[in-house]
């Protein structure tokens, strides 16, 4: 280090403590970086890469950007996954010799980035940090940074477990210590999940009062939190608020694969809004609204005295019309409260902000009037938790400017009237103006120059302008000359002398005071930021419970009842999402009953027929059930789900090198290991991944699983007929199929659910239909007729074969060796398998099935 300047080792010193993230430092207006920094940087960022002496015998790699631009810079290292340590300059260059003294003011990292054009205001943006509690039970706390939320769960399981969590929220970075994170690098890693790690010593008064509410076990996860974001944001948070604590059994879970399978928030294919529950329900005018309405997507409730709660508010504001109209109108102009409560909070708050504040409080009276007009209880109630924060709007009514510019350096941030010496000051500086226009006319008039100008600039000050052409018709015994332009000369005159000064001073002490006065003003609306955010929670919920009614009368929704068994009745059931997207006349409803003592059912029918979509639409009834919205049906008479699991469509996971079938075994151990005979569980086309013996195997294993231990409420749909017997062997099973049939030799789908199996699969119709070339079509269609003599001639010996191994229905006479392996097969616990151990003991069972059959 001795090798290079003083600067330089400055930089190194900095670097040291900062390994893990870019260092933007700065040097006058701009942020440079060296070194490996400069290099990585200058591909990820597209900038020029250049290279400086700094006293070392080669030149080091640099490059930079201008301070005044970085943002975007920023926030595109952060969307790469990367941490940016940003280091400012602590004193002003100017006055001091030799190096300014620098420090790192705050990190900036995946889970704490709060502004940009990336940041989707509808959504949560959470980080987050695990404790292991021992014995399979880990603490979960999360937090928004930008609003303060924060919630904590325990959950019992493996760390896929709290992996599976941590993904269906979406979260960027989770802050571990040094061991979890050898323990869940790769995972994470695999998940472009950002892990960090704390195990610094943060005094235990830091945020204590923001869990010490909390069970022991789960506040060392919220401290973590807590000493994180002091030790990056070099900052105390004071608007967190205190975290909620999800105790099981309190929500309806829904893990990530789940979630992107029924496409709750974002579609499976682009990813975004349009085509999913979300985008259907999403009637809310307010971004905190949206983003609750999203939370509580992403946790609906497993409570129902809760659930009812909202149901019975929803069903107030559907016989309100004109009460809705109202709400509607006034919350068009509430701004996000929540994240205007945590800029207060971290200080970077502008005046535009305190003045959006300011005008949402102006419709919080006429709010609490509205609702309590309405004389209904579940009403009145939203008025009775609104705070109008009475002392905060009068302060900002007095202190902001009506249209306060984004800059608190530009002026114009306090109103008139507030403040005596600012306005004295602004008179000063005004009046000054005017005497000037006054005086660049009496100039004018007095040499008839009309061209003359009275001027400014920083260096010279304010000067008077006469070009050379015309410089014989001025008085300049009165004129001293100030500077000489190509074209003309600039005069200053005793009189513009004196007067420079007093409007010079005016403005600049008026800039400094209405400076000092916005930052106590600010102060002290941060003492009310608790209120504020109280204030924005009620109004959010409200937001959304008046999206729900909405959305319901809109579309004909209506009022699920709950009850405390586990039977689901829902009459004329529709998909919400394909519902809206097609236009309602044309969606064909389908009812769905899975009774007390018949609660599986097995779907069977053609591809394109409507199988995914049925089971589908069930799932999203029960889940905008439980989040308190109506649902599209004619009636629905539900149980309260306490977890949905499913199996729908298939993809690889390409970033660990897992094969779609894989990933299906996978999914289905994830659902069998956790479901609960109070879960919903959907299965789509199990085993089709592999070779019919083994899909049928693992698809007949998996329901008599389902119905003889787990006893879910399920939907199963299947290609495998033969797995329609199963309905004579599990007491709880029923056959149902999507109907379709042939015309004129073509398939037509009647998108109708009716009992009993389907007969047929029409897989050579579905392929005309995608427009496969009709030559390959017909020899399509002239195999499958001899595969159909060939199966009837040899029936007799493909049955045998088939019921050696698969078939529980009857008793064929089987060799000591065939018992043996039906024996072990039936000893075999899948479910405590990894999927690789599964795939192997399959494959030794056919090479050993096959052995037999040649003997």
């Amino acid at each position: 280090m001795s090798k290079h300047t003083p600067m330089m080792k400055q930089y190194l010193q900095i670097k040291e403590q900062y390994t893990d993230a870019f260092l933007f430092f700065r040097l006058g207006d701009f942020y440079e970086m060296f070194f490996e920094d400069a290099l990585n940087a200058s591909s990820i960022l597209e900038i020029t890469l250049t290279s400086r002496d700094a006293g070392s015998k080669d030149r080091i790699p640099m490059c930079g950007i201008p301070y005044h631009s970085a943002t975007g810079y920023i926030e595109t290292l952060i969307q790469k996954g990367h941490k940016v340590a940003i280091c400012e300059q602590m004193e002003d260059p100017k006055s001091v010799k030799g190096i300014v003294k620098r420090e790192v003011v705050k990190v900036i990292t995946p889970g704490t980035l709060t502004e940009g054009k990336t940041i989707d205001v509808e959504a949560n943006h959470f980080i987050g940090a695990i404790d292991s509690l021992g014995n399979h039970r880990f603490a979960l706390a999360y937090l928004d940074v930008g609003t303060g939320e924060g919630k904590v769960e325990l959950i019992e399981g493996t760390e896929r477990s709290v992996l599976a969590e941590i993904e269906s929220l979406r979260m960027k970075e989770i802050v571990v210590d040094h061991q979890m994170h050898v323990a869940l690098h790769e995972m994470f890693e695999s998940r472009s999940i950002m892990l960090s790690i704390e195990d610094t010593d943060c005094p235990e008064t830091i945020g204590r009062e923001t869990y010490e509410h909390l069970p022991n076990e789960l506040q060392e996860a919220c401290r973590k939190l807590h000493s994180y974001l002091m030790r990056m944001q070099k900052m105390v948070f004071g608007h967190i608020r205190p975290f909620v604590y999800i105790e099981k059994g309190a929500k309806l879970s829904i893990d990530a694969n789940s979630m992107r399978n029924l496409e709750l928030v974002q579609t499976i294919r682009s990813g975004k809004k349009e085509g999913t529950l979300f985008w259907v329900l999403d009637e809310t005018i307010t971004a905190m609204g949206a983003r609750k309405l999203k939370m509580w997507i992403h946790q609906p409730l497993a409570q129902r005295q809760a659930i009812e709660d909202r149901l019975e508010t929803v069903s107030n504001l559907v016989d309100e019309f004109f009460l809705r109209e109202e709400l509607a109108e006034e919350l068009n102009d509430v701004y996000d409260l929540e994240r205007l409560a945590g800029r207060i909070s971290m200080g970077s708050a502008s005046a535009r902000d305190l003045a959006q504040l300011r005008n949402s409080l102006t419709h919080i009276p006429k709010l609490k009037k509205v609702l309590n007009e309405s004389k209904r209880p579940m009403l009145q109630r939203f008025a009775d938790q609104m705070d109008p924060c009475e002392e905060t709007y009068r302060l900002l009514t007095e202190a902001i400017a009506e249209n306060p510019p984004l800059s608190s350096k530009e002026g114009g941030l306090i109103k008139d009237g507030y403040n005596e010496k600012l306005d004295q000051l602004r008179d000063a500086s005004r009046n000054g103006k005017n005497w000037l226009a006054q005086l660049e006319q009496k100039e004018r008039q007095a040499t008839g120059i009309k061209t003359l100008k009275i001027g400014y600039n920083r260096i010279f000050g304010y000067f008077i302008e006469i070009t050379k052409s015309n410089i014989h018709l001025a008085d300049l015994t009165r004129y001293e000359r100030k500077q000489t332009l190509a074209n003309a000369e600039r005069y200053i005159t005793t009189e513009l002398k004196e007067k420079e000064e007093l409007i010079l001073n005016a403005e600049a002490d008026g800039q400094s005071l209405e400076s000092e006065l916005f930052l106590e003003i600010r102060e002290q609306v941060k003492k009310d930021v608790q209120r504020i955010q109280q204030l924005a929670s009620v109004i959010s919920e409200l937001d959304v419970l008046r999206a729900f009614a909405e959305v319901s009368e809109k579309n004909h929704y209506v009022r699920p009842e709950f009850h405390d068994g586990r039977a689901l009745d829902i009459k004329n059931g529709r998909h919400p999402v394909v519902e809206k997207m097609m236009n309602h006349s044309l969606y064909i409803p389908n009812s769905c009953t899975l009774a007390a003592d018949s609660n599986m059912l097995l779907i069977t029918g053609p591809n394109m027929s409507g199988k995914s979509t049925y089971m589908r639409q069930v799932a999203l009834t029960v889940v905008m059930a439980q989040i308190g919205c109506f649902v599209p049906c004619e009636k629905a008479v539900l149980p309260i789900t306490d977890q949905i699991f499913t199996r729908i469509g298939a993809a690889d996971d390409v970033a660990s090198g897992q094969s779609t079938f894989m990933m299906e075994m996978m999914e289905s151990q994830y659902a069998l290991m956790h479901a609960t005979s109070r879960s919903l569980l959907l299965f789509d086309e199990i085993g089709r991944g592999t070779s019919t013996y083994d899909g049928m195997a693992l698809a007949q294993a998996m329901m008599e699983h389902i119905h003889d231990q787990i006893e879910a409420n399920t939907l199963f749909s299947t290609h495998y007929h033969e797995l329609t017997k199963l309905e004579d062997v599990l007491a709880r099973l029923v056959n149902v199929h999507v109907a379709a049939k042939e015309q004129h030799g073509k398939v037509v789908f009647l998108h109708k659910v009716l009992p009993g199996a389907a007969d047929r699969s029409y897989g050579i119709h579905v392929a005309e239909l995608a427009g496969l070339p009709s030559g390959l079509v017909e020899r399509a269609k002239k195999l499958l007729h001899r595969f159909e003599q060939d199966s009837v001639a040899s029936e007799s010996t493909h049955v045998s074969e088939q019921l050696a191994l698969f078939d529980t229905f009857n008793e064929p006479k089987i060799s000591t060796e065939q018992q043996k392996l039906l024996d072990e097969i039936q000893a075999t616990d899948v479910l405590n398998m990894t999927p690789m151990q599964a795939m192997q003991k399959l494959v030794d069972w056919k090479e050993r099935v096959a052995t037999q059959m040649k003997g």
